[in-house]
């Protein structure tokens, strides 16, 4: 599952900046500045914080989390968020949930890497997954849903997965799951397609071999947690973890 990113700003906006909408990016700029935090060193969804999002062309400020329009009150709201965070893409044009979002509002996520956690002898080790160059964008799915109590329209969306791929085959274990999963990883040709061909879009639910680097980090929660600071994305050796050969390239894989 995708449920910790790193997600600077600039990273957010990189398709703003690619299309050259100069006034779009002042206006979200401004409009993130009432936030607290705009630079994501790490955040995790359960924080439901805003993101800049691009449903078509458009870049908006969406929470991390998906409403489904038909939500009926905040406590209703409150419950289905957590539940919200991803969206397994196999089933997205079925489950109530994301059905709606996935015929009429597919969605584009800009980060610069995700976090993924490695299982081992009941310990879990958090691991950065970054590319070489640059950053990723994911697919995703949004929703505009309007609060009947307060009259407050509030924008959000969920990030869409996959199976894994090789390289997350072998480093997302977690015992719960029937499988590995991973964020749908889209390239610029595969970017517009979910944007604005929904039959097209059903064909890109699959594991893509995409190059990038992997190291473990520091805890990414409890006591020895530095929370969101640049070091939270530093390498950090697990010395239990050599014997896992999970710092040791694979000789058919060159993605460490």
């Amino acid at each position: 599952m995708c449920y910790n990113v790193k997600a600077s700003l600039e990273a957010q906006l990189r398709r703003a900046k690619e299309n050259g909408d100069a006034d779009m990016i002042a206006q979200i700029t401004e409009q993130m500045q009432k936030y607290e935090v705009n630079d994501y060193h790490h955040t995790n969804g359960f924080e439901h914080q805003p993101f800049v999002i691009y449903e078509k062309e458009e870049p908006i400020i969406a929470h991390w989390g998906l409403i489904p329009h038909w939500t009926r009150s905040s406590d209703e709201k409150n419950e289905i968020w957590n539940k919200t965070l991803n969206a397994r893409g196999e089933s997205i044009w079925e489950k109530p949930s994301f059905r709606d979002s996935a015929k009429h509002s597919r969605c584009l996520i800009g980060i610069d890497g995700f976090y993924e956690y490695h299982h081992f002898k009941k310990k879990n080790y958090p691991f950065y997954i970054h590319p070489k160059k640059g950053g990723l964008t994911l697919g995703g799915l949004s929703s505009k849903w309007l609060n009947r109590e307060t009259g407050e329209l509030l924008n959000s969306f969920t990030i869409v997965t996959t199976k894994g791929n090789q390289l997350l085959s072998r480093l997302h274990n977690n015992p719960k799951l029937k499988e590995p999963r991973m964020p749908l990883i889209l390239d610029s040709e595969e970017q517009e397609i979910w944007l604005h061909d929904e039959e097209a879009s059903k064909k890109m639910i699959y594991p893509h071999e995409i190059e990038l680097n992997v190291y473990s980090v520091e805890k990414l929660s409890g006591k020895d947690y530095k929370g969101n600071v640049e070091a939270v994305s530093k390498e950090k050796i697990y010395s239990e973890l050599e014997f896992e050969g999970l710092y040791d390239p694979p000789e058919d894989l060159t993605l460490f």
